[in-house]
C-alpha cells in the first residue's frame, strides 16, 4: 500500500509539468517592428496557446485552440475580436511551439532562426452572432465584444483587399495580417 501512494506521488511529480499551465515572456528588444513585449502561456492540458502582446494602445491577444482548430484575436484598440480557422501548415503545433518558446529563451540574444511565416486573413463585414460554435475559450475571450469571422486569402487577393489592414506579429513564428471592412476597424 505504501509503495502504490509512493508511486502515484512520484508519477504526479513527473506528470504534472507535462499538463501544467506556464507563462514565457518574450522581450524584444531589437524589435523593428513595433510589435512590443509578449507574454506567451501555453496549456498543454486543454491544448490552448494564449498570446499577450503588450505595446501601448496596439496591445492585442491571440489564442489559438488547438482543440476546436480556431484561433482569435483581439485587438483592443479598435474594440473587436476576429475569429479564424488555423493553418495547420504554418501554426506549429502545440509541443513543438513549447519546445520553440524553451529553445528561444534559452538562446542568446544575438541568434537569429528562420524568419516567420506571413498569413493574411480578409475580415467579413457580419458580425458573428453565436461565439459558441468556436469554443468555450473563444467564446470566453471575445464575450460582449464585437466579433468577425475571417477568411484567409492568398496569392493574387492579398493586393485587392478593401480596407485597412491589422498585423499581429506572433513570437518570431507567425506574422498575421487581418484587413477588411468592419465598420470599427
Amino acid at each position: 500500500m505504501k509503495f502504490t501512494i509512493f508511486f502515484a506521488g512520484l508519477l504526479g511529480v513527473f506528470i504534472a509539468p507535462a499538463l501544467a499551465d506556464y507563462n514565457i515572456n518574450v522581450n524584444d528588444d531589437d524589435n523593428t517592428g513595433g510589435s512590443g513585449q509578449q507574454s506567451v502561456s501555453i496549456n498543454n492540458q486543454h491544448n490552448l496557446v494564449n498570446v499577450d502582446n503588450n505595446n501601448g494602445w496596439d496591445s492585442w491577444n491571440t489564442l489559438w485552440d488547438y482543440k476546436t482548430g480556431f484561433a482569435a484575436t483581439r485587438l483592443f484598440a479598435k474594440k473587436i475580436c476576429i475569429v479564424h480557422k488555423m493553418n495547420q501548415e504554418f501554426v506549429p503545433p502545440i509541443h513543438v511551439l513549447d519546445a520553440m518558446v524553451k529553445e528561444k529563451k534559452l538562446q542568446d540574444k544575438g541568434a537569429r532562426g528562420p524568419p516567420p511565416k506571413s498569413l493574411m486573413y480578409s475580415i467579413n463585414s457580419e458580425q458573428v452572432n453565436d461565439l459558441n460554435k468556436f469554443g468555450k475559450s473563444i467564446a470566453t475571450m471575445c464575450k460582449n465584444v464585437p466579433t468577425y469571422t475571417a477568411e484567409e486569402t492568398q496569392g493574387a487577393s492579398l493586393f485587392f483587399s478593401s480596407g485597412k489592414c491589422f498585423n499581429a506579429n506572433v513570437l518570431w513564428v507567425l506574422n498575421i495580417s487581418f484587413c477588411g471592412g468592419t465598420e470599427e476597424y
